[in-house]
């Protein structure tokens, strides 16, 4: 019995010292919301982004309107990690789950959208090099005072609701933990009153 009391004020402690700060902001003058990961100085910041603005974007580099309506409709997000922390970290993208009810699934990585895209000859070379460098890395290593941002896509449509469960290295620690409740933006948004 003392077993597992030791064990269970273990894991509960252990617990705690991986809980983290998520903050939730909705912009004034757009109405997208912002989702925010802290933990240790560590940091990921998830923007909505409309598919009108991933659809535009798109187009402007040179992909056709299906390809655009494809991706507009993927649940792109504005990203941001940072690890102002003492510690070096590392993540691979291909290790993060997209959780809704019991189901996970994967995100839309930078290879996933090569494969997709890569043998279609009516998307330009300059158009699939330039959504490659838009997108976030699949694999990074960050030293303290490191940072990068780039889209995040998550396969889900306009408006689902969705839990991120990350899987982060850190000083060759793994590290998991959840961001729950996020939202792939809706095809528009109503803009507050100001």
């Amino acid at each position: 019995m003392r077993y597992r009391i030791g064990l269970l004020s273990f894991l509960f402690l252990l617990n705690l010292s991986l809980m983290a700060e998520i903050t939730v902001e909705t912009g004034k003058n757009t109405g997208l919301r912002t989702w925010k990961w802290v933990h240790e100085g560590i940091s990921l910041q998830l923007v909505q982004r409309l598919p009108d603005q991933t659809r535009a974007y798109v187009m402007a580099k040179g992909f056709p309107r299906d390809a655009a309506d494809e991706l507009a409709t993927s649940c792109f997000f504005g990203s941001m990690f940072r690890n102002d922390g003492s510690k070096p970290m590392d993540f691979d993208l291909r290790e993060w789950e997209v959780v809704q009810g019991t189901g996970t699934g994967k995100m839309k990585i930078r290879e996933s959208w090569k494969q997709r895209f890569g043998s279609r000859k009516d998307i330009p070379k300059s158009a699939r090099i330039g959504l490659n460098w838009s997108l976030m890395p699949t694999v990074q290593h960050f030293e303290p005072g490191d940072y990068n941002w780039g889209m995040t896509v998550y396969g889900l449509s306009p408006g689902e609701k969705f839990d991120l469960r990350l899987k982060i290295v850190v000083a060759g620690k793994p590290l998991q933990a959840v961001i729950p409740g996020l939202q792939c933006a809706p095809e528009t948004v109503e803009k507050p009153v100001s």
